[in-house]
C-alpha cells in the first residue's frame, strides 16, 4: 500500500515530485502556514529546520482529489462510492501488543510541556495562540466500548492543556454523559496518520460506529491499533505522536479567535478544556498541520460530506451520477449534482434532497451526467445555457443554515437550487453540444515537437 502510513505515503509522494522539502530556517509564527499556504494544492511541504525544534513539520499531504484517490487507490469517480462502501462495510482493528507499535517507541508521563516537545504552529494573523489542526480526537463509549474519531481544533492554553471545540456531534454527546455523572472523558489526540484513517476520521455515521474500523476498510485490511498507557483508548500503531488525558468536567477556559474553513474567524468563548496525562511518540516523529481553509482542510471534509450527500440524493433520484462539494464554497455550502434525468421535475427534487442532507448547504446546482463535475468552468457553462431564473430556480428562505457564515443572521438564511438540466422534450439540435471528430484522439506530441518544428519566420522584409 502507497499510503499504508505517513511515512510510506510521504516516500509516495517525493517519488513523484509531490514533496517540497523545506530546508532552510523557518519561524514557527505564521512561516510554517504562509510556505504550505503557497504550495497549496501543488505540492505537500516538509520542514526540517523549524525554529529550535530537531521535530520537522508536514503539511499538504492530500492537497488534491487527486492525492486522496491515490491514497485510497482508486480514480475522481470511484472515491465516493470506495468511501461509501467503507462506511457500510467496517473492518474490525486489530490491537497489537507496545512492541509491535512505533508510536510507543518513545513514552513521556512526566513533566509534560507540549511546545517544548512539538513544534505546534501559530497559522494566523488573530489566531489566539498555537493550535493543533489535524488531531485525530478518539474517545470510547463506556457501554458499548466503541470509539468515535472526530476533528477538533485544539488550542494549547498550558504546558499540558489543550482548549477545545466540541461541537454538538458524537464526541460532544459523550462527554455530556459523563460530565453529568461527574468525571472526566478519556480521549487520546493522535497526530501523522495515513491519509485514509484521516479521510475516515470525517465519515458521517450514525452514533456507534468506530471510524478506525473504516479506515480499515479503506485500507482492505484491519488497522493496527495499539492500548493508550493511561487512558482506556485505542490508537493507531504507526501513528507519530499520541497526546493521552481526559476532557475536565465542569471546567470552561477562554479558547478562540480562530481561522475557519469558510475563511472567518470563529470567535472567542469559554470552551472545554482536555488535561494531557501521557505523550508518546515514534523515533524522530514528524508532526502534521493542516493549514485552515486551505484545500486539505477543505477536501477533509467535502469528501465524507459528499458520500453521504450521494446516499440521500440517491434515495430520492435513484439516477444521480456523482456528487461534488467544491473549493470555492468551502467544501460545505455549495454542491453540484450530476444525474442521469428520466423524469421532470427529478432535478428539483435533487435539490431538496441535498438541502435536507446539511444545514451547511446553502447552493446546489443540478447537472446532466455529461457535464463534467469536477470542472467549474463545464459546470458554469451549464449555468450560463441552461437555465432560466423564471422556471428552474428553487429560494428558500428562514432555513438553518451554518453559523460560521457571516452572511447569514446568527445561522438562519437563505437557500438556492438551480436547476441546469436540459428539458426532456426539447428539439435535438437545441442542447446539441458542438464537436469535433477526432479531438479526444489527437496526440499533439506527433504535431507539435519543438525538436522537429522547423524554424519559420515571421519578420517583414526590407524594402
Amino acid at each position: 500500500m502507497r499510503a499504508k502510513t505517513l511515512r510510506t505515503w510521504l516516500d509516495y509522494l517525493q517519488s513523484k515530485g509531490r514533496l517540497a522539502v523545506i530546508d532552510k530556517p523557518v519561524r514557527l509564527k505564521y512561516e510554517v502556514a504562509a510556505i504550505a499556504k503557497k504550495l497549496d494544492g501543488k505540492q505537500a511541504s516538509y520542514f526540517t529546520q523549524v525554529e529550535d525544534y530537531s521535530v520537522p513539520v508536514v503539511s499538504g499531504i492530500c492537497s488534491t482529489r487527486e492525492d486522496f484517490a491515490e491514497a485510497l487507490e482508486t480514480d475522481l469517480y470511484g472515491l465516493i462510492p470506495k468511501f461509501t462502501q467503507a462506511v457500510a462495510s467496517p473492518i474490525p482493528c486489530q490491537l497489537v501488543d507496545n512492541n509491535q507499535a512505533p508510536v510507543k517507541q518513545n513514552i513521556t508521563r512526566e513533566n509534560i510541556d507540549l511546545m517544548k516537545l512539538f513544534p505546534i504552529p501559530v497559522h494566523h494573523d488573530k489566531d489566539s495562540g498555537n493550535y493543533i489542526t489535524a488531531g485525530l480526537f478518539i474517545v470510547r463509549d463506556p457501554v458499548t466500548r466503541k470509539q468515535n474519531v472526530s476533528i477538533h481544533r485544539l488550542q494549547v492554553s498550558g504546558k499540558d492543556k489543550l482548549g477545545a471545540l466540541l461541537l454538538p456531534r458524537h464526541t460532544f454527546h459523550l462527554y455530556k454523559q459523563a460530565e453529568e455523572a461527574g468525571r472526566p472523558l478519556e480521549c487520546a489526540i493522535v497526530i501523522g496518520v495515513d491519509p485514509a484513517t484521516l479521510l475516515a476520521s470525517q465519515a458521517s455515521t450514525p452514533f456507534g460506529v468506530d471510524e478506525l474500523e473504516i479506515a480499515g476498510a479503506l485500507r482492505g485490511e484491519p488497522l493496527e491499533v495499539v492500548r493508550c498507557e493511561t487512558v482506556d483508548i485505542d490508537v493507531p500503531a504507526f501513528a507519530e505522536i499520541v497526546l493521552e488525558g481526559k476532557i475536565l468536567p465542569h471546567v470552561r477556559e477562554p479558547e478562540g479567535p480562530f481561522g475557519e474553513f469558510p475563511k472567518y474567524y470563529g470567535p472567542r468563548s469559554d470552551k472545554e478544556v482536555v488535561q494531557i496525562t501521557a505523550v508518546t511518540h515514534r523515533n524522530n516523529p514528524i508532526f502534521y498541520t493542516i493549514v485552515p481553509a486551505g484545500y486539505e482542510h477543505l477536501l477533509l471534509g467535502g469528501i465524507p460530506r459528499e458520500a453521504s450527500l450521494f446516499q440521500t440524493i440517491r434515495q430520492t433520484v435513484p439516477t444521480v451520477k456523482a456528487v461534488h462539494m467544491s473549493p470555492g464554497g468551502t467544501c460545505r455550502y455549495h454542491a453540484i449534482v450530476s444525474i442521469k434525468k428520466r423524469n421532470e421535475g427529478e432535478a428539483k427534487n435533487a435539490i431538496f434532497a441535498a438541502l435536507a442532507n446539511s444545514f451547511d448547504i446553502k447552493h446546489v446546482v443540478v447537472v446532466d451526467e455529461e457535464v463534467d463535475i469536477f470542472d467549474m468552468e463545464e459546470v458554469e457553462w451549464a449555468i450560463a445555457t441552461r437555465f432560466q431564473a423564471q422556471r428552474d430556480l428553487v429560494v428558500v428562505h428562514g432555513a438553518q443554515s451554518s453559523k460560521l457564515d457571516p452572511s447569514t443572521n446568527e445561522g438562519v438564511g437563505s437557500k438556492m437550487g438551480l436547476d441546469c438540466t436540459v428539458p426532456l422534450e426539447s428539439e435535438p439540435m437545441r442542447y446539441l453540444r458542438v464537436a469535433i471528430p477526432g479531438y479526444d484522439s489527437i496526440n499533439l506530441d506527433e504535431f507539435v515537437n519543438p525538436g522537429n518544428s522547423k524554424a519559420v519566420r515571421f519578420a517583414e522584409e526590407s524594402s
